[in-house]
Order: structure tokens, then C-alpha cells, then sequence
């Protein structure tokens, strides 16, 4: 229960660093100027580049996947990055990349009221999702009551309390499903999730032939690790429901979120979307008794059929919830996921995976320096 509170709750020197650099937003004209500056803004479509998407609210974790891609990168003046935020964290993200600048890749960030095509008539469901009473109490009430304490084993307990993180109903979350509709101009794009570090060069990832489908993934059902690398469909949904059990296949191999390669061409002649909503709508009915957690369940679901999967070397997972994570293993993956509770911002994170992420972490800036980010 403890753990479940640290990892839910925005550290001090974070919620520091956004309200500085909010307050810089409107005290200085540098930390509001243009980005990019007005004549690299054809660059934000031409598909000559590598266009890179990340969607967060927490500007740190933000920088660091910016910094490490481009450190990483043999060909840094060919990264575009889309960094994708929420209407309060805004003038804070755009201050940063403002008064940082990663040149010479190209950083535009974005709230997600700036977005016109992100109407309440084009996401209803998550209008739905939000203002639901019932999803609200589950996500926003007492989960300590709501996991009956007296009927599970503590590592259930935990399972259950995460499923409950308010994060799985965040617009942020789901907006990964809109990419095609955000961004009408890009034909492929890599998705990158805000909790990853960038080790490799990322460009052959363009380079890879998708086949016709849509989402190049690495695949989680081909490893001996239990808690990584074997989730099949069983592990995501309650195979006990009729509308599962129909249309679902509970041995399939369940793909990673967080480090994707989508071919945006193929996915607009798809309904992709639509089926994301549908199913979404019939969780919503059944009372979320069709999965608990999160964006990837309805993500495995309408992407069947349209996955590539991709050599699992591109993405390692497991770091934020697996403490005997090999180091090795660790060092030659082109990009490490910190998916789990334990993440690198967190005092919860593992001492001994946390410099992979900080040495993208420039502790001579002054904000981060006058917030005291990670200072032990």
C-alpha cells in the first residue's frame, strides 16, 4: 500500500520544476518563443525526417527521453520531436525546450487543446470514461476499501491497487490511438512512452519493412523472464466473460507499448480507432469486468492482425518493477522501459537502474539545481 502511494504521488522537486518554469513562461520572452522557430516549421511534416512522439505531463521524464535520443542518435539533425502535454503543464513543458534547446534536432510541443481535430465529438468514449460516476469512484476513490483486504494475497493487493492508478483514464494515456488523426501529414513515426531512456541510434527503426501492418512491436510471450517477457492475452483479460471469451484467444502473444513504430499511411486505411472506442464502450457497459488496466488491453485487441513484431533487442521492459533486472541485458538494449511502479523519478526507483536514466540529466541547470531534482 505504501509503494502504491509513492509511485502515485508527483515528487516534490518535480512539481517544483513545472511551477518554475510555468512562472518563467510568463516572466520571460525567452522561455515563449517560437518553437521551432518559424522557418523550421515545414520540417514538423516533411517525412525526409524521423518524427518522434512522446505524450506526458511530467516535463523531467520529458527531457530526458529528448536528450537521450538525440545523444544517441548518429544522425541528431534528422530527429523532429512531438511532445505532447496537458493544458496545465504546457507553459512549463514549451518553457523548457525553450530556454534548452537540443540542436540540432527540432522539439515542438503541443497542448492537447491546441489540437483542433481533438473535439468531443471525435473521442466521446473518453468523455464517457471520465464523467462516468462509477469510473470516477474506482479510479478516484478509496482503493484500499475498494481491494477488500480480507479476500487477497499482498501481491494481488498490489496488482489491484495499480490497476486503480487515476493514469489509465487520462486523456495523455489514450492518446496514442489519435497519432493518425494529430498528426495528418506523417507517414511513420516512432512512439516513444515518457518513463524510457534512448541507448541506441533509433533511425533503422524507419528503415524496417512493417509488411503492411501498422505497429512494429516487440513481442512479450517469447521469454523465460515470468514477470516480463510471457504475457499472453490470459494475463489482460477476464476470459470468464462471454464477449471475451468469444472473440478472443487467451494463448495469443501479447507487444509492448512504449517504443513503437507506426506506419501512419496504413493505419488511416484501417478502423483501427473505432474498434479501440467499441470495446472501450463495452468495458464502460459491463462495469471494466472485461479488463482493469490501462490503455494496452483495447490497444491488443484493435490492433490484432496489424502488429509486426520487431527484435526484441529495440525494447527492454521490466525496469521500473524488476529489481535482479540484468545490467548487462540492460546496456546493449537501444531503448530500456521503466514500466512499473518503481520509476527512475521515484525515491521507490532501484538505486542500481537509476543512472541509466539520470546521465540524461543536466543537474548544473538552474531549475533543476534550485528545485533539488533526485538529491538524496
Amino acid at each position: 500500500m505504501n509503494k502504491h502511494f509513492a509511485a502515485s504521488a508527483v515528487p516534490k522537486g518535480i512539481h517544483c520544476l513545472s511551477l518554475r518554469l510555468t512562472d518563467e513562461y510568463s516572466s520571460n520572452a525567452h522561455a515563449r518563443k517560437q518553437l521551432p522557430s518559424p522557418e523550421l516549421l515545414p520540417l514538423l511534416s516533411d517525412n525526409s525526417y524521423h518524427h518522434m512522439i512522446v505524450s506526458t505531463d511530467n516535463i523531467l521524464a520529458a527531457s530526458v527521453v529528448v536528450n537521450s535520443a538525440v545523444q544517441s542518435s548518429l544522425q541528431p539533425e534528422k530527429i523532429v520531436f512531438h511532445v505532447i502535454t496537458d493544458k496545465k503543464t504546457y507553459a512549463g513543458m514549451h518553457s523548457w525546450f525553450a530556454l534548452n534547446p537540443v540542436s540540432p534536432a527540432i522539439v515542438e510541443v503541443k497542448g492537447v487543446h491546441q489540437f483542433d481535430w481533438l473535439t468531443r465529438e471525435n473521442v466521446p468514449v473518453l468523455e464517457a470514461v471520465e464523467n462516468h460516476n462509477g469510473i470516477r469512484s474506482y479510479y478516484h476513490g478509496n482503493h484500499v476499501a475498494g481491494a477488500n483486504l480480507s479476500e487477497t494475497t499482498p501481491r494481488r493487493f498490489a496488482s489491484k491497487l495499480q490497476a486503480r492508478s487515476p493514469k489509465y483514464i487520462s486523456l495523455l494515456n489514450h492518446l496514442r490511438i489519435y497519432i493518425p488523426e494529430l498528426f495528418p501529414n506523417l507517414n511513420k513515426v516512432v512512439f516513444l512512452d515518457d518513463d524510457v531512456v534512448i541507448q541506441r541510434d533509433l533511425s533503422p527503426l524507419w528503415e524496417i519493412d512493417l509488411e503492411g501492418k501498422v505497429n512494429g512491436a516487440v513481442e512479450t510471450c517469447r521469454g523465460e523472464d515470468e514477470w516480463v517477457m510471457s504475457k499472453r492475452f490470459r494475463n489482460y483479460f477476464n476470459f470468464s466473460h462471454p464477449l471475451i471469451a468469444k472473440n478472443l484467444n487467451p494463448d495469443e502473444c501479447a507487444w509492448a507499448y512504449g517504443m513503437n513504430i507506426f506506419d501512419l499511411s496504413a493505419w488511416r486505411k484501417t478502423n483501427i480507432r473505432e474498434t479501440y472506442h467499441s470495446w472501450l464502450k463495452e468495458n464502460l457497459k459491463s462495469n471494466l469486468t472485461m479488463w482493469k488496466l490501462g490503455t494496452l488491453p483495447p490497444a491488443l485487441i484493435a490492433f490484432k492482425g496489424h502488429v509486426h513484431p520487431i527484435d526484441p533487442s529495440w525494447h527492454m521492459l521490466g525496469l521500473g518493477y524488476q529489481n535482479k533486472t540484468n545490467i548487462d541485458s540492460v546496456k546493449e538494449a537501444a531503448v530500456i522501459h521503466y514500466n512499473g511502479q518503481s520509476k527512475p523519478w521515484l525515491q521507490i526507483g532501484f538505486e542500481h537502474l537509476r543512472p541509466f536514466w539520470t546521465k540524461y540529466i543536466n543537474y548544473s541547470n538552474d531549475f533543476v539545481r534550485n528545485c533539488h531534482i533526485l538529491e538524496s
